[in-house]
């Protein structure tokens, strides 16, 4: 019916998947091993962050090889299920492999984890608002008009965030003590740049140049502010996306990173290829790095627990949420009765 539709509105649907399909296929393999060898050393390095994380928080109980396995299982995981299920199923496979760790410290060792993307992530939004012309002008200019309401609002908000802080406070302490172990390598500063931060920053660059070979594939201009643009889509799209690997919405936010760089078709080529080639390479890597570290049985049961773990806590997280709500809900009614 779409299609139909689509035909009497004067758009040939077969003939613009055929153009696509074409470009898709007329990548060189060139372009295809230096993307997946890229991908392999950003998998790689971001891995070893883990590993020099965990290796803190658990002196002589992790082995490279099942953290490599395991974080490229779920780099795996995440290219083909919604919800970046496959990040909660790897916290629960480090969990199940290193012999003393607790969910919480797992979960803190995440947190450490996330510091440098975190950091990064803020670096390329505040590049692209910085890039546009006018950006304070046009972002500052209610600032300038109505000082005493911002300053209201910001006082405001800051006393809700203390009041919020406050209250959560106990919560945060007793998480804190349960999670301490997993960020144990930030009491050595020195260590933590050397073995976390810098490879992740590098693992980071090498995803930058996972994007410019393909770009270059399909004859689209590289450049900084065009791969920060194309970051800055991406990491909206795995926030916002509820589809496998976020297919489909990586595919609008890199049409619309790229408007003005690319026509709209070698925009969804670059992305639709680019999207296949890493998935299918992550799902080789990973099951034959599980296989290699844990055996074939063993990979394959622990992924499955792992994943069915990750499936129970996503569903009791939502339970809570909605119970919450509920509650919220019937207590304002009997407020107004």
């Amino acid at each position: 019916m779409i299609g139909a539709a689509a035909q009497l509105l004067g758009w040939n649907i077969r003939e613009w998947l055929s153009d696509v399909w074409d470009t898709i296929t007329g990548i060189s393999a060139k372009y295809i091993v230096a993307g997946v060898a890229l991908k392999t050393v950003q998998t790689t390095l971001t891995a070893f962050a883990w590993y020099s994380i965990l290796r803190f928080a658990y002196p002589e109980r992790v082995r490279w090889l099942d953290i490599l396995a395991c974080y490229a299982a779920s780099v795996a995981l995440n290219g083909v299920l919604p919800a970046n299920l496959g990040t909660l199923a790897l916290l629960l496979m480090f969990t199940s492999i290193i012999a003393g760790a607790t969910f919480a410290g797992i979960l803190g060792a995440y947190a450490v984890e996330k510091i440098f993307f975190t950091l990064i992530g803020a670096f390329t939004y505040l590049y692209l608002f910085l890039s546009v012309g006018g950006s304070f002008d046009l972002k500052f200019s209610f600032v300038k008009d109505h000082p005493w309401a911002v300053a209201i609002f910001l006082l405001g908000s800051a006393y809700l965030i203390f009041v919020i802080f406050r209250r959560l406070w106990p919560r945060i302490v007793r998480w804190w003590d349960e999670a301490k172990d997993g960020g144990a390598i930030l009491a050595q500063p020195r260590k933590y740049v050397v073995r976390v931060f810098v490879p992740s920053l590098l693992g980071w660059i090498a995803s930058l140049g996972v994007m410019a070979v393909f770009l270059t594939a399909y004859d689209i201009p590289v450049s900084f502010h065009t791969l920060m643009r194309i970051a800055g889509g991406n990491s909206i799209a795995n926030v916002t996306s509820a589809t496998p690997g976020g297919a489909g919405v990586n595919q609008a936010f890199n049409v619309a990173s790229l408007k003005g760089v690319a026509t709209s078709e070698q925009a969804t080529a670059y992305s639709v290829a680019q999207q296949l080639v890493m998935t299918a390479w992550n799902i080789i890597f990973g099951i034959g790095l599980m296989a290699w570290a844990f055996g074939w049985s063993g990979g394959k049961r622990l992924v499955s627990e792992s994943y069915e773990g990750a499936k129970e806590k996503t569903a009791e997280q939502k339970a809570a949420h909605e119970a919450r709500k509920t509650a919220k809900r019937e207590a304002k009614l009997s407020e107004q009765d």
